[in-house]
C-alpha cells in the first residue's frame, strides 16, 4: 500500500516535494503556518529571489510549474585587488542559458496554488508543537489540538526547522560572521543577461539580472557592522557606494529599492535520516552561503533524488530505504559547505600574497577549459556529483 506522507514546510522545496510525490500517487498532508504572500518592491520586483539551475527548471517543469524568469547566459567574476577575472558562457557547455533568476514570492504562490488544486495534496495550517514517532506511524501535534498521522514525515521547514528542534537533532555550524544586504537596483546600462559578481575583501557582491534589462537584484555579503552602516545610508549615498563597489560595470546605479539585511549561516544537520519514518531535506538539512546561488538548487536536488527512490518503493518507511540517499546528500552538503567556506577565505585574503595566489589560480583555471566546463556542468546540477546513480 502507498505511504501517506506528511510534509512540514510549504516553501519552494516542500511544496515541490508535495507535488512531485502526489504525481507518483502518494497522499500528501502539507503543513504550513500560513499561505505565502506576493511581495513586490517599489521597482516592481520581489527583493527576494533565487538563481535556478537547468536541473531545477527540469524538476519544476515536470510538475507543471515555471514562473516568469530572467535568464542569464553569462557570468563574470572579478575581485577588488586582482587583475584576472573569470567568465562563464552558456556556449561553453552548448546551452542557451546558464540559469534563471526567479522572484521568490511569485514562485511560492504558484506552487501553493498548484498544491491547493491537487486532489492528492491536503493543506493544513498550523504550528507543530510535538512529534511522536513509533514503529507504525508518525504523529504531528498542532497548537490547535489537531493531530496528523502519517506513515512518513518529510521535514522541509527551513533553516530554523521546527521538526529538527523538536527532535533535538544536532547541527554542525561553520562560522560565517557575515550578513547579506538584499535589494533591487536600476542601472544606467543593460545587464546583458549576465550575472555579475565582484569579490570584495569584506564579502562578495552580486548583480543578478531581472526581466527588465535595467533592473538587477543585489545580494551583497559583508560584515555585520558594514551591513548596519549601509542600512543607515540615504539612497544617494548608497547608490554612490554600490556604483563604486561594482566598478560601474553597468554604469551608474540610478535607483534603489528597499534594503533588507539578514544574517548568513552555514550549517548541516548531523543526521538527516534519524528514524526510518523521518527524513530532512532542503534548508532543514543544510544551509549554505549564498555566494554561488546554490541553496535552493541543492534542495531541489534533494527532491529529485527523493522522487527517484519513491518511484521504486511505495512503502517510504521500508527499513534503511533512505540510508544511501542520506549518505549521498550529506556528503554533497559537506562538500558544498567546505568549498564555499574555502572560497570565502581565499577571497578574503588581503595583501600582495593573497592577490598573487588568486590571480595565479584564476589564470590556471582559465587555461583548463575541460575543467572549467565540468565545474559549470556541476553548478548547473547536470553532473554526476549533483545527480549520482
Amino acid at each position: 500500500m502507498t505511504s501517506k506522507v506528511a510534509i512540514v514546510g510549504a516553501g519552494l522545496v516542500g511544496a515541490t516535494a508535495a507535488l512531485a510525490l502526489a504525481q507518483k500517487g502518494f497522499a500528501v498532508e502539507l503543513v504550513e503556518r500560513q499561505p505565502p504572500r506576493l511581495n513586490r518592491g517599489g521597482l516592481g520586483v520581489d527583493i527576494r529571489n533565487v538563481a535556478l539551475s537547468p536541473a531545477s527548471r527540469t524538476l519544476l517543469n515536470s510538475i507543471g510549474i515555471w514562473p516568469a524568469a530572467a535568464h542569464y547566459d553569462r557570468m563574470v567574476v572579478w575581485e577588488q585587488w586582482g587583475g584576472s577575472r573569470l567568465e562563464f558562457s552558456a556556449t561553453e557547455v552548448q546551452r542557451k542559458e546558464l540559469g534563471w533568476i526567479v522572484e521568490m514570492s511569485p514562485l511560492s504562490r504558484d506552487l501553493w496554488m498548484a498544491c491547493q488544486a491537487s486532489r492528492d495534496v491536503h493543506i493544513t495550517l498550523g504550528d507543530i508543537t510535538a512529534i511522536h514517532n513509533t514503529d507504525d506511524q508518525v504523529s504531528l501535534h498542532l497548537g490547535d489540538g489537531k493531530v496528523i498521522t502519517a506513515d512518513f514525515l518529510l521535514a522541509a521547514d527551513g533553516a530554523r526547522s521546527t521538526v529538527r528542534r523538536l527532535l533535538k537533532l544536532a547541527t554542525v555550524q561553520t562560522p560565517v560572521n557575515q550578513v547579506a544586504l538584499a535589494t533591487v537596483v536600476k542601472t544606467e546600462f543593460r545587464h546583458q543577461h549576465t550575472a555579475w559578481q565582484r569579490f570584495l575583501v569584506d564579502g562578495p557582491l552580486a548583480l543578478l539580472p531581472a526581466p527588465d534589462p535595467h533592473l538587477c537584484s543585489v545580494v551583497w555579503s559583508q560584515s555585520p557592522e558594514t551591513g548596519q552602516r549601509r542600512m543607515t545610508l540615504d539612497d544617494t549615498d548608497f547608490l554612490l557606494e554600490i556604483t563604486k563597489a561594482t566598478e560601474a560595470c553597468l554604469g551608474q546605479v540610478q535607483a534603489v529599492d528597499q534594503r533588507v539585511v539578514f544574517p548568513l549561516r552555514q550549517q548541516q544537520v548531523k543526521n538527516c535520516y534519524p528514524h526510518p519514518r523521518i527524513l530532512l531535506i532542503g534548508d532543514a538539512m543544510r544551509v549554505v552561503h549564498p555566494l554561488a546561488g546554490l541553496g535552493v538548487n541543492l534542495g531541489f536536488e534533494d527532491v529529485d533524488q527523493l522522487v527517484k527512490v519513491a518511484s521504486r518503493q511505495q512503502n517510504l518507511a521500508f527499513p534503511d530505504l533512505w540510508r544511501r540517499f542520506a549518505r549521498q546528500r550529506q556528503a554533497r552538503s559537506r562538500a558544498m559547505i567546505g568549498t564555499l567556506d574555502m572560497l570565502k577565505r581565499v577571497y578574503g585574503l588581503g595583501g600582495p600574497g593573497g592577490t598573487l595566489l588568486r590571480n595565479t589560480g584564476v589564470s590556471a583555471f582559465n587555461a583548463l577549459p575541460a575543467l572549467k566546463r565540468q565545474v559549470m556542468i556541476e553548478a548547473m546540477g547536470l553532473g554526476p556529483l549533483s545527480s549520482p546513480d
